[in-house]
């Protein structure tokens, strides 16, 4: 066994420290503050140091990063029992449990292969098992109903949210992925609505088969394909699977039209880079306003605000209409000559951030149209003439994703954040065309 896989084993064996909050109530907090305390102040050599150690921690004489990851569980057992709105003991172990017991599966794997997609499976399949047992084991601690379904789908979310998170950060962040988990995780809980075992089996393999496909023909990286999965389950989870469809069009067309004839896109010099494989900042760069589009819905829906969820449905179908309208207008119109600057509309070479093309033009208003034709069968829209709002947030999307790239892209925002800015124009276009209809 290496000394990593023992190294995570032991953070395995203080993270399942959270099962013992139901006993101790209000002093949840006091095992993982006193593992910080001897961490930060006490250990400094011996079996135990060297179990906990990372090679920074042996240069200081001090174990940082077990100290870090039990301040982070301290920090979560005293939102689960002091505020007067507390998060759930369930979500507080899950957490702990999702991050502890991930990394184990993680190291597990890594000791074996250096295979990317594999480690992450690792990270992912142990962390929804212990997070799923962590809520089971508190739910029976508590008296409360072991709802089994709802476990898995929290633990499945909170295993991707650290799996997005540890391809971003490094190892000595594991307390910042420790509090985003669990406050995802409380997020989650208290927006969404029941969901039946049905339901959830369903979610989860769709959403893994279609993530994997993403991965198996080369249209995402494993950390796109991690973060894909884990937005499609979010629109499930906030919105249903009429939400994730919308999202599933857009993934599905975008990545064959990014396919599409790539060798003569890449001799033009328009092509994707990395052969076609989307990564998590492209993903998010076209799925944020989506994603923060469907959990406000959420929010709406229980809170009773009926207008605000009919803006924000609007919202959701107009942000997925601008991001398909700009992939396939690029995709398909930079396989044709004779491109032109937006702006002035005189030519320039084929690759120049802004140039259109006609052809391209019309392959974005198809893909608007697209969309809005999936999202008037499967969303709540307020009315059928949303279908026209939606088209023309597309194209309004994709027409200022093509003025953002002809004046600013390049001299201070990057393609992801144009594109994100294109999604939110193309969310904004398609609310302001229906409140006349």
């Amino acid at each position: 066994m290496t000394s990593t896989v023992r190294r995570a084993g032991g953070f395995a064996v203080v993270g399942t420290l959270a099962l013992a909050a139901p006993s101790l109530g209000a002093a949840a907090f006091a095992p993982f503050a006193a593992v910080a305390l001897l961490a930060a102040f006490v250990v400094d050599d011996g079996p135990l140091f060297e179990l906990f150690a990372r090679p920074g921690d042996r240069q200081d004489g001090r174990l940082n990063g077990l100290a870090g990851f039990a301040l982070a569980a301290t920090g979560l057992a005293l939102l689960a029992t002091v505020p007067r709105v507390t998060m759930p003991l369930s979500v507080f172990a899950a957490a702990v449990l999702i991050l502890a017991y991930g990394n184990l599966g993680a190291r597990l794997v890594d000791s074996r292969t250096p295979d990317e997609s594999l480690r992450a499976a690792g990270f992912v399949g142990s962390a929804v098992l212990a997070g799923t047992a962590g809520q089971a084991a508190i739910a029976s601690l508590t008296g409360d109903a072991v709802l089994l379904s709802r476990f898995v789908l929290l633990a499945a979310v909170g295993g991707l949210v650290g799996a997005v998170l540890r391809t971003v950060l490094y190892e000595r962040d594991d307390p910042l992925v420790m509090l985003s988990i669990g406050l995802v995780l409380w997020g989650v809980e208290v927006l969404a609505g029941p969901v039946s075992p049905t339901q959830t089996a369903v979610a989860l393999a769709l959403t893994v088969a279609l993530g994997y496909a993403a991965y198996a023909l080369g249209t995402a990286s494993v950390a796109g394909m991690i973060t894909g999965v884990l937005l499609l389950l979010f629109a499930v989870v906030f919105g249903g699977f009429g939400w994730a469809l919308v999202l599933v069009s857009f993934f599905g067309v975008g990545a064959l039209a990014t396919k599409f004839r790539y060798d003569s896109k890449a001799e033009r010099g328009v092509a994707e880079g990395n052969d076609g494989a989307r990564g998590t900042g492209n993903v998010l760069g076209n799925s944020g306003v989506s994603l923060v589009s469907v959990v406000g819905y959420a929010a709406a829906q229980t809170l009773g605000y009926p207008f605000v969820s009919d803006l924000l449905v609007l919202a959701f179908a107009g942000s997925a209409a601008a991001a398909m309208s700009d992939t396939l207008s690029s995709e398909i119109g930079g396989l044709f000559d004779q491109p032109r600057l937006i702006t002035s509309l005189k030519p320039v070479p084929a690759g120049t951030d802004g140039a259109v093309t006609w052809q391209g033009e019309v392959a974005g208003a198809l893909g608007a149209a697209l969309v809005a034709g999936v999202s008037v069968l499967v969303l709540p829209l307020p009315a059928q003439t949303a279908a026209i709002a939606i088209l023309a947030g597309g194209l309004v999307g994709m027409t200022v994703d093509s003025l953002l790239g002809a004046t600013v892209e390049g001299a201070g925002l990057g393609n992801q954040a144009v594109n994100f800015l294109a999604t939110f124009a193309g969310a904004l276009g398609a609310v302001v065309v229906w409140i006349p209809l």
